[in-house]
């Protein structure tokens, strides 16, 4: 920051202008700020010319709604400093170098700027920083502890899964090998059957239905009559004569 002594008067009584209501077209005085926000110096000049008016008149080049003086320096922007970081206006004590009855800025324990409206726009306003950014933590490790305890839940659901599959297997087992057991037995059942009925057959000498001569409970050669006696009063025919009756012989 430039500054020549030779334009400011040493006998001159620098006064900060008090906080005025904005009006279109002129500049006004917002109050002594200990931040400039997002006012920015933008253009060369001399220093030796900073007052309100000087500023105003840059202001108005760039557009700025918002302008500072600090020391030799002009800032430019669109909205004013902070709020909470306006001061009393004794801290703005600072002589302007263009006019030396004017305060710009001060330096009395602290670095002060003098703001203004600059009359384009009266509705302007402060400026607020972005909010600090929270760093995320970090997910929390697993200790050992953790860890432990993790490969033993995960043991004990495997053990648990493996008991039950063996257990299905198990069942399914058994009630497989009751149902081949009862169909042997079942097979057993039926070829004694079979075996029985063969063997009596044979002792008998009975041949199937409709064979070949074979020898029907409802022979005619045997009479009904003496089919119901104990005893036989006949004879036995042969096999050549059919015209005599045959004894059927029955245990009691």
């Amino acid at each position: 920051m430039v500054i020549l002594a030779a334009a400011i008067d040493p006998r001159a009584t620098p006064e900060q202008k008090p906080i005025t209501t904005p009006r279109t077209g002129a500049e006004t005085s917002q109050g002594c700020f200990s931040d400039l926000g997002e006012l920015k110096d933008t253009e060369e000049y001399k220093a030796e010319g900073v007052s309100s008016g000087f500023c105003k008149n840059l202001a108005l080049k760039v557009k700025a709604k918002v302008f500072a003086m600090k020391g030799g320096h002009c800032y430019f922007g669109q909205t004013y400093p902070p709020k909470d970081t306006l001061v009393d206006d004794s801290k703005c004590d600072f002589p302007c170098p263009g006019y030396g009855l004017e305060s710009c800025g001060g330096v009395n324990g602290g670095s002060y700027a003098s703001v203004f409206n600059s009359g384009i726009e009266v509705d302007v306003p402060f400026y607020e920083p972005p909010a600090p950014t929270t760093q995320t933590s970090a997910a929390p490790q697993p200790t050992e502890d953790d860890s432990g305890r993790k490969d033993a839940g995960t043991i004990n659901i495997a053990a648990v899964a493996a008991g039950t599959v063996v257990g299905v297997l198990s069942i399914a087992g058994a009630v497989g090998g009751v149902f081949f057991y009862m169909r042997r037995q079942r097979n057993k059942q039926i070829e004694e059957e079979h075996r029985r009925n063969a063997a009596v057959n044979s002792f008998i000498g009975h041949r199937p239905p409709g064979s070949a001569g074979s020898l029907s409970i409802s022979d005619t050669r045997l009479d009904p009559i003496m089919a119901q006696r104990r005893m036989s009063d006949g004879s036995i025919a042969d096999n050549e004569d059919y015209s005599r009756r045959i004894l059927r012989v029955t245990n009691a």
